[in-house]
C-alpha cells in the first residue's frame, strides 16, 4: 500500500469525511429518553428499590434489568452521544439530573416494583421542566 495525501486521493476517489453529529444537549437528551418510553407506553419497565435509602457511590452502581434507564441505554444515538451505561450514577450525569429528580423517574416507592413506560416518560418529561412528577399532577388536578 502506498501513502498518500488527502489530495493526491481526490484526484483519483471522491474523498468523503463522515459527518459528526451534533453535540445534543440536556433537553434534547431528555426528550430523546421521553420519546423512546413513550414508544412502547404500556410495557412494563422494572422500578429500582430504595434509591433514597442508599448511600451514594451504592446508588449510583444501582441498576436493573428493564428499568427506564435500560431503554435509553438500548438506543444507538443516546449511546453515541456518552451514555456509558444503565446505572442510576451514569443516567444522573449523562442526562443532568438531580438525586430527587431522578428518584422520581425509577424509584419504586412512587409505583411498586414495575411501572409502565408511559409514567416514566412523564416523569422524564417533568425532569425538562425541572418541576417533579407529582407537583404537575396536583397542578393539573386542581
Amino acid at each position: 500500500m502506498r501513502h498518500q495525501t488527502k489530495d493526491q486521493l481526490q484526484a483519483i476517489a471522491e474523498v468523503r469525511i463522515d459527518p459528526v453529529r451534533p453535540t445534543m444537549d440536556r433537553t434534547q437528551r431528555l426528550e430523546r429518553w421521553s420519546d423512546l418510553l413513550q414508544r412502547e407506553p404500556t410495557r412494563l419497565l422494572t422500578a429500582l428499590t430504595g434509591t433514597e435509602y442508599r448511600a451514594p457511590l451504592e446508588r449510583d452502581s444501582m441498576r436493573g434489568d428493564n428499568s427506564p434507564i435500560s431503554v435509553a441505554f438500548e438506543d444507538e444515538l443516546l449511546r453515541e452521544q456518552g451514555l456509558q451505561d444503565d446505572s442510576y450514577g451514569e443516567a444522573k450525569r449523562f442526562f443532568e439530573l438531580t438525586d430527587n429528580q431522578l428518584h422520581e423517574i425509577v424509584c419504586y416507592c412512587h409505583v411498586g416494583a414495575t411501572m409502565q413506560a408511559s409514567r416514566a416518560a412523564s416523569c422524564v418529561r417533568a425532569a425538562v421542566t425541572g418541576r417533579g412528577f407529582f407537583a404537575g399532577l396536583r397542578e393539573t388536578f386542581s
